[in-house]
Order: C-alpha cells, then structure tokens, then sequence
C-alpha cells in the first residue's frame, strides 16, 4: 500500500479539483555512497534575520555555516535542547562525523530550514517543496534528512 492510500484511508479523500500526479518512486545509492542534506522545520536562520508568520518559505544554509539560531516565533517552543545541542534540530555535527567515517558518502553542499507553524500545507505541497526538491537533487542530494521540530 502506497503512502497515499494510507493518508486517504485515514483523513478521506483529496477535495474535487486538486489532483496530484504519479509520484515516481527512485531507489536511493547505498548511504556510504548518498549526498545527505538536513530538511528542518526549526526556522533556522542567523541572528537578526526573523521568520514572517505563516511564511511557506525555505531558508537555504551553507554545509559550514555557523551560529544559526531558531528563530521560531512561537512562545509554547521549548528551545532549550536545540540550546544545549544544535544537532538536536540540525544534526549536521553528526553528519559530518557519519561522513568521515564512511557511513554516508557525503554531507550535501546546502541544507534547508522551513517555519514548523504554520497550517496551509497545499503551497508546501504544490510549490515549495517540489521547488526545493529540486535545489537540492541540482546540489546532487540523494537522501534528505527530516528533523521535524
């Protein structure tokens, strides 16, 4: 059974009119051979650069930036493990270390950062994610690493 008939089983069918197209389903290189990038929903973004509300944006990071913050604007966040850790949110420390280690090929030249708060999902499903999707395969990216927040 296909995710799609999974979520249509749970929550009903698509409304009249939105109608997606055949997803086509790759296999991914072996991990010792894939480009790894972190797809976080932490709002990600350096000091003094705030996320706009209910923005369906990405914010795209270089594999070597530093001092990124979680800028998420909600006051129920609990930051305080991304405080203690980044890798928490954004675990590209780990990344790295899988890297050198041989246990993934690569760390992808660019990760990206998405707002967690916000509710309207079509725009993510029918625009910035597959715009996304697209950054990152033309970054060579084979395998994308969800860090939900």
């Amino acid at each position: 059974m296909s995710a799609d008939s999974d979520m249509r089983a749970a929550v009903g069918q698509i409304p009249p009119g939105i109608d997606f197209p055949p997803v086509e389903l790759v296999s991914a290189p072996p991990l010792e051979d894939a480009t790894v990038a972190i797809v976080t929903t932490a709002a990600l973004a350096f000091p003094g650069e705030p996320w706009e509300d209910q923005t369906h944006e990405y914010r795209l990071f270089d594999r070597a930036a530093q001092g990124l913050i979680m800028a998420h604007n909600s006051t129920n966040l609990d930051r305080s493990g991304f405080a203690l850790d980044r890798n928490v949110a954004f675990p590209i420390d780990r990344l790295r270390e899988m890297e050198a280690e041989g246990k993934i090929g690569e760390v992808a030249p660019r990760h990206a950062s998405f707002i967690g708060s916000t509710f309207e999902l079509s725009t993510f499903l029918l625009d910035t994610g597959p715009r996304l999707a697209a950054t990152l395969r033309g970054d060579g990216v084979d395998v994308a690493l969800l860090t939900p927040v």
